[in-house]
C-alpha cells in the first residue's frame, strides 16, 4: 500500500476506484466498503484509493457530544487498511479550513480533477462536505455531471445490529468487550508505556504493571476486569487487566489501568506493550477486606487460565 498525503504525490488516472471517509475503526462495516473498492478496481483492472483524514474531523469542526475518542490511531487504521490490500491511500490534513469546502468543491478539486476516478463507493448513510450536508443523492448528481458512477453499500449488520463507529464506541465504554470485537472484527488493543506504580499489587500476590496510553485520544475500555492479551517485546503473554480506581486498596484515587501478567519474569519498566482485550471477567466492586480481594482475583486468574487453555488448544 502507497501512502500519500498531498495530491501533488499521486497521478490523476480515471481508471480509479475511491472511498472517501474517516474509517475510524475500520470496523466490518468499513472493511465491507474497503474490500468493494479493491474488488472493483481489480475486475476494472484499474486502482483502489482509499482517501481518509487526520486528524478526526470532529476534533476540527467540534461535537454536540464533546471530545471524540478514537478507535484507531491514524498508525492503526494505517496497518488495518493495508490487511486489506488497499492500493494507495490518500491521507488529508483535515483542518477547519478545508472543513469549509463545499461538497462540489472537495469532489471536483481533489477526487476528479486531483486523484481521477470512474466509480465511488460509499456506505449506505454517507454524508460529506461543509456541515456535512451532502449525502448520496447529492454525490450521484455530481457523479453525472463529472463523469463518475456511485455504488451504495448496503447496512452492514451483525447480530441484528447495524454496525457503526457510533457502535462501537458505545459497547466500548459500556465494557462490553466481546460484542465490541465482534462488531471490529478483531480484538480492540491499545498501546502504551509500562510507567511505576505504588507496588499495592505486588503485595498481596497480583504484582501489575502500570499501563499509561501512547495516545490520549484513543478510547478506553470503561471500567472493569478484563482477560487481555499482551504483546511485549515481541512476547505474547496473557493477564488480567483492572481499569478503574482500585475501591478495595485505595481511596478516591484516580482511574488506572494495569494488568497482572501470568508468567512475567523480569521487570518491563519503561516498555511499550500493546493490550488487546479478549473477555470481560466481572464489574470493578468494593471488597470489604482485601483477604476478599485476593480471594476474587484468584477466581479471576483460574477463570482466565482456562479460557486461555482453549484459545490456544492446538486444533
Amino acid at each position: 500500500m502507497r501512502i500519500v498525503r498531498s495530491l501533488n504525490e499521486i497521478q490523476k488516472d480515471p481508471a480509479t476506484i475511491v472511498s472517501v471517509g474517516t474509517f475510524d475503526g475500520v470496523h466490518l462495516a468499513h472493511q465491507e466498503i474497503v474490500r468493494e473498492v479493491v474488488n472493483r478496481a481489480r475486475m476494472k483492472e484499474g486502482r483502489s484509493v482509499i482517501v481518509t483524514f487526520e486528524p478526526h474531523p470532529k476534533e476540527v469542526v467540534g461535537s454536540p457530544n464533546g471530545p471524540v475518542r478514537l478507535l484507531t490511531t491514524l498508525d492503526d487504521r494505517i496497518a488495518l487498511l493495508e490487511h486489506l490490500n488497499v492500493g494507495i491511500l490518500f491521507i488529508i490534513n483535515f483542518t477547519y479550513e478545508f472543513s469549509r469546502l463545499t461538497p462540489r468543491a472537495f469532489y471536483e478539486n481533489y477526487v476528479v480533477k486531483g486523484i481521477g476516478a470512474s466509480e465511488v463507493v460509499v456506505g449506505y448513510d454517507h454524508m460529506f462536505g461543509r456541515d456535512r450536508k451532502a449525502g448520496i443523492a447529492e454525490l450521484i448528481t455530481m457523479g453525472k455531471e463529472f463523469n463518475f458512477s456511485v455504488f451504495a453499500v448496503h447496512p452492514y449488520t451483525v447480530d441484528g445490529e447495524i454496525v457503526s463507529s457510533t457502535t462501537v464506541r458505545k459497547e466500548l465504554s459500556a465494557g462490553n468487550i466481546e460484542r465490541a470485537n465482534m462488531f471490529l472484527g478483531y480484538q480492540y488493543s491499545l498501546q502504551g508505556s509500562v510507567v511505576p506504580g505504588d507496588r499495592r499489587g505486588k503485595s498481596i500476590g497480583y504484582p501489575t504493571a502500570n499501563i499509561s496510553p501512547l495516545s490520549v485520544k484513543k478510547l478506553v475500555p470503561g471500567r472493569g476486569v478484563y482477560l487481555v492479551a499482551i504483546d511485549v517485546g515481541g512476547r505474547q503473554l496473557f493477564g488480567m487487566m483492572n481499569i478503574g480506581v482500585r475501591p478495595t486498596v485505595t481511596a478516591a484515587g484516580e482511574e488506572t489501568i494495569e494488568v497482572h501478567i501470568f508468567d512475567l519474569h523480569g521487570d518491563i519498566y519503561g516498555e511499550h506493550v500493546t493490550v488487546s482485550f479478549l473477555k470481560r471477567l466481572r464489574d470493578e466492586k468494593q471488597f470489604a477486606s482485601v483477604r476478599e480481594l485476593v480471594m476474587q482475583l484468584a477466581r479471576d486468574k483460574e477463570e482466565s487460565l482456562k479460557y486461555v487453555s482453549e484459545l490456544v488448544r492446538p486444533q
